[in-house]
Protein backbone atom coordinates (compact mmCIF):
# COMPACT_ATOMS: atom_id res chain seq x y z
CA UNK A 1 0.00 0.00 0.00
CA UNK A 2 1.49 3.01 -0.74
CA UNK A 3 1.68 6.43 1.28
CA UNK A 4 1.89 10.16 1.25
CA UNK A 5 2.35 12.78 3.87
CA UNK A 6 0.08 14.96 3.47
CA UNK A 7 1.68 18.78 2.93
CA UNK A 8 -0.67 21.13 5.50
CA UNK A 9 1.22 23.87 3.70
CA UNK A 10 -0.85 23.05 0.40
CA UNK A 11 -3.94 22.46 2.54
CA UNK A 12 -5.87 19.47 2.79
CA UNK A 13 -9.59 18.51 2.48
CA UNK A 14 -11.69 16.68 4.61
CA UNK A 15 -12.21 16.91 8.45
CA UNK A 16 -8.82 15.69 10.77
CA UNK A 17 -9.67 14.59 14.01
CA UNK A 18 -8.71 17.51 16.50
CA UNK A 19 -8.17 15.28 19.62
CA UNK A 20 -4.65 14.49 17.70
CA UNK A 21 -3.31 17.40 17.40
CA UNK A 22 -5.34 20.36 19.97
CA UNK A 23 -4.71 20.60 23.64
CA UNK A 24 -7.05 22.10 25.99
CA UNK A 25 -5.46 24.35 28.70
CA UNK A 26 -3.29 23.44 31.67
CA UNK A 27 -4.60 19.76 33.00
CA UNK A 28 -1.84 19.48 35.53
CA UNK A 29 -0.33 22.72 38.29
CA UNK A 30 1.24 22.22 41.63
CA UNK A 31 2.80 24.39 44.63
CA UNK A 32 5.12 22.93 47.39
CA UNK A 33 7.01 24.95 49.22
CA UNK A 34 9.43 24.43 52.45
CA UNK A 35 7.57 24.74 55.02
CA UNK A 36 10.44 25.41 57.99
CA UNK A 37 13.87 27.03 58.27
CA UNK A 38 16.28 25.01 57.39
CA UNK A 39 20.24 25.63 57.89
CA UNK A 40 22.14 24.85 54.63
CA UNK A 41 25.53 24.72 53.70
CA UNK A 42 27.28 22.40 51.24
CA UNK A 43 24.94 20.54 48.75
CA UNK A 44 21.80 19.56 50.86
CA UNK A 45 18.30 17.68 49.37
CA UNK A 46 15.29 19.57 50.43
CA UNK A 47 12.68 17.42 51.69
CA UNK A 48 10.70 19.38 54.33
CA UNK A 49 8.15 20.18 51.62
CA UNK A 50 4.33 20.57 52.03
CA UNK A 51 1.95 21.73 49.60
CA UNK A 52 0.34 24.74 49.28
CA UNK A 53 -3.12 24.99 51.31
CA UNK A 54 -3.15 28.76 51.73
CA UNK A 55 -4.94 30.09 48.59
CA UNK A 56 -4.12 27.69 46.11
CA UNK A 57 -6.04 24.16 44.84
CA UNK A 58 -4.23 21.80 42.76
CA UNK A 59 -4.90 21.37 39.44
CA UNK A 60 -5.30 18.11 38.42
CA UNK A 61 -3.76 14.93 40.17
CA UNK A 62 -0.68 17.17 41.52
CA UNK A 63 2.56 16.20 42.08
CA UNK A 64 3.60 13.80 44.18
CA UNK A 65 6.84 13.89 47.40
CA UNK A 66 8.42 11.23 48.96
CA UNK A 67 12.00 12.11 51.08
CA UNK A 68 12.89 14.88 49.09
CA UNK A 69 11.68 13.03 45.54
CA UNK A 70 8.97 14.65 43.25
CA UNK A 71 7.39 11.87 40.77
CA UNK A 72 4.45 12.83 38.51
CA UNK A 73 0.66 11.97 37.64
CA UNK A 74 1.22 11.68 33.76
CA UNK A 75 3.64 11.93 30.98
CA UNK A 76 4.25 15.34 29.27
CA UNK A 77 5.95 18.19 29.17
CA UNK A 78 6.44 20.15 32.77
CA UNK A 79 7.63 23.56 33.17
CA UNK A 80 9.74 23.62 37.13
CA UNK A 81 10.15 26.57 38.56
CA UNK A 82 12.32 26.81 42.08
CA UNK A 83 12.52 29.57 44.14
CA UNK A 84 14.94 30.10 47.78
CA UNK A 85 15.25 32.87 50.18
CA UNK A 86 18.21 32.59 52.20
CA UNK A 87 19.03 34.87 55.71
CA UNK A 88 22.82 35.18 57.13
CA UNK A 89 23.90 33.30 60.33
CA UNK A 90 26.30 35.81 61.18
CA UNK A 91 28.81 35.33 58.33
CA UNK A 92 29.13 35.82 54.83
CA UNK A 93 27.98 33.63 52.34
CA UNK A 94 29.71 33.65 48.58
CA UNK A 95 27.13 32.71 47.52
CA UNK A 96 23.82 30.62 48.39
CA UNK A 97 21.43 28.91 46.10
CA UNK A 98 18.73 26.25 44.43
CA UNK A 99 19.17 23.35 42.24
CA UNK A 100 16.84 21.55 40.23
CA UNK A 101 18.17 18.03 39.25
CA UNK A 102 16.22 15.56 37.55
CA UNK A 103 16.60 11.67 36.72
CA UNK A 104 14.96 10.09 33.87
CA UNK A 105 16.57 6.25 34.93
CA UNK A 106 15.13 6.86 38.61
CA UNK A 107 18.42 6.43 40.25
CA UNK A 108 20.83 9.19 38.64
CA UNK A 109 20.46 12.56 39.00
CA UNK A 110 21.62 15.74 36.58
CA UNK A 111 21.32 19.36 37.36
CA UNK A 112 19.59 20.91 34.86
CA UNK A 113 19.17 24.58 36.30
CA UNK A 114 20.43 26.60 39.39
CA UNK A 115 20.41 29.99 40.44
CA UNK A 116 22.70 31.51 43.45
CA UNK A 117 22.83 34.59 45.17
CA UNK A 118 25.20 36.19 47.92
CA UNK A 119 24.41 37.04 51.55
CA UNK A 120 26.34 39.56 53.72
CA UNK A 121 26.24 39.33 57.16
CA UNK A 122 24.13 42.43 56.95
CA UNK A 123 25.14 46.21 58.41
CA UNK A 124 25.05 47.88 61.68
CA UNK A 125 24.04 44.39 63.30
CA UNK A 126 20.92 44.01 60.27
CA UNK A 127 20.48 40.75 58.79
CA UNK A 128 20.45 40.81 55.43
CA UNK A 129 18.58 38.20 52.90
CA UNK A 130 19.10 36.90 49.34
CA UNK A 131 16.83 35.37 46.83
CA UNK A 132 17.13 33.83 43.63
CA UNK A 133 14.89 31.16 41.37
CA UNK A 134 15.29 29.11 38.32
CA UNK A 135 13.51 27.11 36.21
CA UNK A 136 13.69 24.10 33.41
CA UNK A 137 11.27 22.21 31.67
CA UNK A 138 11.55 18.93 31.66
CA UNK A 139 10.22 15.75 29.24
CA UNK A 140 8.69 13.36 31.04
CA UNK A 141 7.90 10.14 28.89
CA UNK A 142 7.76 7.83 31.82
CA UNK A 143 6.16 8.20 34.71
CA UNK A 144 7.85 5.82 36.65
CA UNK A 145 11.53 6.59 35.92
CA UNK A 146 11.29 10.30 35.72
CA UNK A 147 11.38 12.71 38.42
CA UNK A 148 13.35 15.62 40.02
CA UNK A 149 14.60 17.10 43.24
CA UNK A 150 15.40 20.07 44.90
CA UNK A 151 18.95 20.59 46.56
CA UNK A 152 19.93 24.03 48.11
CA UNK A 153 23.61 24.67 48.46
CA UNK A 154 25.55 27.63 50.25
CA UNK A 155 29.53 28.24 51.07
CA UNK A 156 28.96 29.12 54.51
CA UNK A 157 25.88 28.02 57.21
CA UNK A 158 22.87 30.38 55.89
CA UNK A 159 19.31 30.05 56.81
CA UNK A 160 17.01 29.01 54.13
CA UNK A 161 13.81 30.45 55.26
CA UNK A 162 10.53 28.36 54.96
CA UNK A 163 7.34 28.51 56.32
CA UNK A 164 3.65 26.54 56.69
CA UNK A 165 1.72 29.83 55.64
CA UNK A 166 3.76 32.08 53.07
CA UNK A 167 5.62 30.61 50.21
CA UNK A 168 9.91 31.86 50.71
CA UNK A 169 11.32 28.97 49.65
CA UNK A 170 8.92 26.79 46.71
CA UNK A 171 8.64 25.23 43.48
CA UNK A 172 5.90 25.02 41.30
CA UNK A 173 5.28 22.55 38.47
CA UNK A 174 3.08 22.90 35.90
CA UNK A 175 2.03 20.74 32.45
CA UNK A 176 2.54 22.36 29.55
CA UNK A 177 1.23 19.91 26.86
CA UNK A 178 2.07 16.25 25.76
CA UNK A 179 5.23 14.38 25.97
CA UNK A 180 6.84 14.74 22.06
CA UNK A 181 6.89 11.05 21.70
CA UNK A 182 3.19 11.55 21.75
CA UNK A 183 2.38 14.43 19.71
CA UNK A 184 4.78 12.62 17.12
CA UNK A 185 2.48 9.31 17.16
CA UNK A 186 -0.73 11.04 17.11
CA UNK A 187 0.90 13.90 13.90
CA UNK A 188 1.73 10.41 12.12
CA UNK A 189 -1.61 9.04 12.15
CA UNK A 190 -2.76 11.88 11.06
CA UNK A 191 -0.51 12.86 8.12
CA UNK A 192 0.02 9.06 6.88
CA UNK A 193 -3.31 8.29 4.66
CA UNK A 194 -3.52 5.89 2.01
CA UNK A 195 -2.87 6.84 -1.80
CA UNK A 196 -6.14 6.08 -3.89
CA UNK A 197 -5.43 5.28 -7.32
CA UNK A 198 -6.59 8.24 -9.62
CA UNK A 199 -7.21 5.78 -12.61
CA UNK A 200 -9.55 2.54 -11.24
CA UNK A 201 -10.32 4.81 -7.67
CA UNK A 202 -9.03 1.59 -5.56
CA UNK A 203 -7.93 2.72 -2.32
CA UNK A 204 -4.61 0.65 -2.22
CA UNK A 205 -2.36 -1.23 -4.32
CA UNK A 206 -4.02 -4.50 -3.21
CA UNK A 207 -7.19 -3.69 -5.12
CA UNK A 208 -5.97 -1.72 -8.21
CA UNK A 209 -7.80 -3.21 -11.00
CA UNK A 210 -5.16 -1.54 -13.43
CA UNK A 211 -3.13 -3.94 -15.49
CA UNK A 212 0.65 -4.70 -15.17
CA UNK A 213 2.46 -2.28 -13.12
CA UNK A 214 0.51 1.03 -12.50
CA UNK A 215 2.59 4.01 -13.22
CA UNK A 216 -0.51 6.03 -10.82
CA UNK A 217 -0.34 4.16 -7.60
CA UNK A 218 2.51 2.06 -8.01
CA UNK A 219 0.62 -1.33 -7.91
Amino acid sequence: MAQTFLNLAQGVTGTLPTSNYVQGGITEADLFRLNDNENVSNVTTLADWERDDSAFSVIGTGISESGGTFSFPSTGIYMITAHCQYASTGNDATFAGIIIKATTNNSSYSEEANAYGIVNNGLSGSTEHSASMCSTIFDVTNTSTHKIRVEAEASHTCILKGSSSTNVTYMTCIRLGNTWLILVAKMESVLVVNNPCPDCGAENQTDCKCPDTCDSCGA
